[in-house]
């Protein structure tokens, strides 16, 4: 009997600490996971132990994950003070002490090489969700002017470093937590609409912008490369234009059905660089074509619209943007990467969630997922 008694107390802690999961997130995840598994396995069958690699790391994140999901709501919003903190500090030790690789200074030697900007993806939305938790029904402008001073910091000393694609990611983020907060549309649209005529005038202006004696003053040399390279990728072919071009061949020779498993000759041949991280999305549509890309986009689509829908749910304005961001975080990594390798933007070097291979970033989106569920819980355990 005691016996039995000890069990079913076993029985129930386990139960505890996974109760509140939510089912349709967690099988939106398991296929996009399985489709990364697939696609490792074919894209990196030649390129060591990455598939295997790519199985520990999403280890990872499924622990980070659920470590993440046991920490209740109010206890995550105390961290979000002292991990933004930590996180700014850290970015101005990189500024002075930093390593430099291949002409960037973005890491720090903590007895371990560590990546500051990688925490700030998670730091800044918290942050900024603890900031409007705090100014709930007393909201004033001058509280956005303050969200916005908040977001610029990290997100400057990131594009000083430079890391042009995490400043990207960074100030996504914390831009849709600022837009979900409650952001008057009258101060939104002058902003987009600068934005749009920008993307106009560079687009009509073609050419005529990347002239080498033209200086671009706010990016650097490579950047404006990068975005000239996406106006006319043709340009040079063989240099510059090259990522672009062979990721466009291999998704165009995908077809409607794709060439099948293990059958992308473009990835096998090694025609598409960066096959297992950034571009990794071109070897998927080369082997599993348009009809594999639109289910690649549904999975992506019903967990971000789940996610968004935990969000409504959420009892606190802190659980609302918290959840939306996180949530957002996914459908930017996935519009920006599948963009870039689709010629439509900058390459900026952005993961595909799940598919890609990548150690830090697998353990961010753990964490972004593991907030989630806690949101999930939260609800779950409140309503028990």
């Amino acid at each position: 009997m005691a016996v039995v008694v000890e069990q079913s107390g076993v029985r129930a802690r386990v139960g505890h600490w996974f109760a509140g999961f939510d089912g349709p997130l967690l099988v939106a995840v398991l296929l996009l996971v399985a489709a990364g598994m697939l696609t490792m396995y074919s894209v990196g069958y030649d390129h060591g132990t990455r598939f295997m690699d790519h199985g520990r790391n999403l280890l990872v994140a499924f622990v980070v994950m659920f470590v993440m999901a046991q920490i209740p709501l109010h206890q995550l919003q105390r961290l979000a003070v002292p991990l933004y903190t930590l996180g700014v500090a850290l970015l101005l030790a990189v500024m002075w002490f930093g390593i430099t690789k291949k002409g960037a200074q973005r890491w720090l030697d903590l007895g371990v090489v560590v990546q500051p900007s990688e925490m700030l993806k998670i730091a800044t939305p918290l942050m900024l969700a603890w900031w409007f938790q705090r100014r709930e029904g007393q909201m004033r402008p001058l509280d956005f002017v303050g969200a916005a001073l908040l977001l610029a910091i990290p997100v400057g000393l990131i594009a000083r470093q430079p890391d042009l694609g995490t400043a990207l990611l960074v100030a996504a983020s914390g831009l849709l937590i600022i837009y979900f907060a409650g952001l008057p549309w009258r101060l939104i649209l002058p902003p987009v609409l600068l934005l749009l005529v920008g993307i106009v005038v560079l687009v009509w202006m073609g050419d005529a912008w990347c002239r080498p004696e033209l200086d671009w003053v706010v990016l650097r040399d490579y950047q404006k490369q990068r975005v000239c390279t996406l106006l006319n990728p043709m340009v040079d072919p063989l240099g510059r234009g090259f990522h672009t071009i062979q990721g466009l061949i291999a998704i165009g020779s995908g077809g409607l059905t794709g060439k099948g498993f293990m059958q992308g000759t473009q990835t096998h041949l090694e025609f598409v660089p960066e096959r297992t991280t950034d571009f990794v999305f071109a070897g998927f549509a080369e082997e599993f074509g348009l009809v594999g890309g639109l289910l690649l986009l549904l999975a992506y689509a019903f967990l971000i619209i789940r996610g968004l829908m935990l969000a409504s749910y959420a009892p606190t304005m802190f659980a609302r943007l918290l959840a939306a961001a996180m949530a957002m975080i996914f459908l930017v990594y996935a519009f920006v990467n599948m963009g870039m390798v689709s010629g439509i933007l900058p390459v900026v070097g952005v993961p595909l969630p799940f598919i890609s291979y990548g150690g830090t970033a697998m353990v961010t989106l753990g964490m972004a997922l593991g907030m989630l569920m806690s949101v999930a819980r939260g609800r779950y355990l409140m309503q028990s």
